[in-house]
């Protein structure tokens, strides 16, 4: 079986939260719940520090424009997980090529980055903090359903990956206006802290 869907899946949730993704494969290669999982993911210290970075993702992805912040810093770290895990999975099946699973995962860990960022930004046009504790909870259980999905069904994950996919840049078209509103907010913001750090012109 073409690993092809299960580097489309994992590309996917990548995009949303990496260190969910490589614990969750990890733990399933390491516990024979799938041959499929490269031994490079089931490594003692690749687990505990997708761990540790999953609790301090799930903690900062709750809290208004911190989760923007956060966002912003994983740009690149969420393609680059998704184009390594892809790769892995291709040289552990030997069916697909490195080169070619490493650009399938991070080019949909992108594509499915910016469905995230864009939504959190547009969110944070709300002043209160509710939405982005349930979006957060909302994508973690997302990933955490899909990838779980993909180890027994891969094909039937890929499909459900690649909807969610669709639909979330299609809301993300939708919400430009309120994402342009955020960006205003946060450039007024720092232009009001750059004025607030200026020395006071002396008297006379």
């Amino acid at each position: 079986m073409s690993v092809l869907p299960l580097v489309f899946t994992s590309g996917w949730a990548s995009g949303v939260n990496a260190y969910a993704v490589v614990l969750l494969l990890g733990v399933f290669g390491a516990t024979g719940v799938s041959d499929e999982v490269p031994g490079t993911l089931q490594q003692p210290w690749v687990l505990g520090l997708a761990a540790a970075l999953f609790l301090c993702e799930a903690v900062a992805d709750k809290i208004p424009y911190v989760d923007s912040a956060w966002d912003s810093v994983h740009t690149v770290v969420r393609p680059a997980a998704g184009a390594w895990v892809g790769a892995l999975l291709a040289g552990q099946s030997g069916s697909l090529s490195d080169v070619a699973a490493g650009l399938l995962g991070g080019s949909t860990a992108l594509a499915s980055h910016a469905v995230k960022a864009g939504t959190r930004m547009a969110v944070n046009t709300s002043p209160e903090p509710f939405s982005n504790v349930a979006l957060s909870l909302a994508e973690d259980l997302g990933v955490g359903g899909v990838v779980t999905f993909a180890m027994f069904h891969p094909e039937a994950a890929a499909i459900v990956a690649a909807v969610l996919l669709v639909a979330g840049l299609v809301v993300v078209w939708f919400l430009v206006s309120r994402i342009r509103r955020f960006r205003r907010r946060r450039a007024q913001r720092r232009e009001e802290r750059a004025l607030a750090r200026r020395p006071a012109a002396p008297p006379g």
